[in-house]
């Protein structure tokens, strides 16, 4: 199995940006800054920040209707399969992760042609497994691909569930048809619950938000409902092909988990010297979510988003409206949402055998 050709790098970035000082936004008024500065969560009237911890510790969420509680950051699983990170340093971050509060773990089937899997199941030894809420992903949109490459998931992980399984990727509008047919992808999940494989299940896509809200519709007429959903949430998503103006409303209304993800689009956003690793962190925490999935390829790393979620407070008003006047022109036709516009992320583009 091959890993994607042009896997994003590094979700973080050690090396602090500058924001632009003069960010001038004509197009955009003070009135709508602030609805989407509110997010869902002020619109809605919805305790955005529940869990918000006393100083030094981690802060943990509800996890939807799921009666789980998360960390409020995650640990993102693809950078610990990256070449450039020994097996040591890999267990070493996952571990450390753990002992310092973070229990959400994030992987998926596919990542660096299941290296990331693999070194995840090593660091889960030795009683790390039973302190872990586990979640993985597969792409198989029919009943035997997903029922194979969860099984596959199970054996690189070293476990005998999972305490959540995503379907990956659903970037076309054809993916939940395909899930929700008969014999499709979602047979193989209701029957790995039954059987005690998994837990809970979602689903997770970074493409359009229109096609998030399809998979959700056609779970409702089909008489399901979800338990997490996963997405992007950052500075730059709040202008442009919104997931959080599109879905995060929809996902709050119904108790689903929120898996917030890309806070730093795969360190793109930082390129665009806007916002500092810590404001984008910073941001993402203070919409609804259940968890910030953030990837790691160092300990310094770690520590950085470590940080950011023992020394969390919700943002102002004001503080979130600067950072959206900030960001904004940036944001323009997606040109730092790489995952949104071009095919970069999307490794069932380039490998689509993987999805059945």
């Amino acid at each position: 199995m091959n890993s994607p050709a042009d896997k994003p790098q590094a979700e973080q970035s050690s090396k602090t940006q500058n924001p632009a000082e003069h960010a001038h936004v004509s197009a955009v008024t003070r009135r709508q800054f602030l609805g989407i500065a509110g997010g869902a969560s002020l619109l809605m009237g919805l305790p955005a920040h529940a869990g918000v911890a006393q100083a030094g510790t981690i802060p943990y969420r509800k996890l939807g209707r799921t009666g789980e509680k998360v960390s409020a950051i995650g640990l993102g699983g693809f950078h610990l399969g990256m070449r450039k990170i020994s097996d040591d340093d890999a267990v070493r971050i996952v571990r450390t992760a753990i002992d310092n509060g973070i229990n959400f773990l994030d992987n998926c089937w596919d990542y660096n042609g299941g290296e990331s899997e693999i070194r995840m199941g090593k660091a889960l030894l030795d009683g790390y497994r039973q302190r872990a809420f586990l979640m993985t992903k597969i792409d198989g949109r029919d009943k035997k691909t997903a029922a194979q490459q969860l099984d596959e998931s199970l054996r690189r992980l070293q476990t005998d569930h999972l305490d959540l399984l995503q379907f990956h990727e659903i970037i076309r509008m054809e993916d939940p048809d395909r899930i929700f047919a008969p014999g499709g992808g979602l047979e193989a999940a209701l029957e790995a619950q039954k059987a005690g494989k998994i837990r809970f299940i979602g689903f997770t896509g970074h493409k359009n938000p229109d096609i998030h809200l399809k998979m959700l519709e056609t779970a409702k007429s089909h008489h399901f409902r979800f338990d997490t959903v996963q997405m992007p949430l950052n500075v730059m998503d709040a202008h442009f092909e919104s997931f959080q103006t599109k879905v995060l409303p929809v996902l709050v209304k119904s108790s689903i988990g929120v898996l917030g993800m890309k806070p730093m689009g795969g360190d793109v956003i930082l390129q665009s010297n806007t916002a500092t690793p810590v404001e984008c962190l910073r941001y993402a925490l203070n919409l609804p979510t259940s968890v910030v999935i953030t990837g790691c390829d160092s300990l310094a790393i770690l520590n950085q988003a470590l940080d950011v979620a023992r020394n969390f407070r919700p943002m102002s008003g004001a503080e979130v409206e600067a950072i959206l006047a900030k960001t904004a022109p940036a944001a323009q036709d997606g040109k730092f949402e790489l995952y949104k516009t071009t095919h970069r992320f999307d490794g069932t583009v380039q490998n689509p055998q993987w999805l059945g």
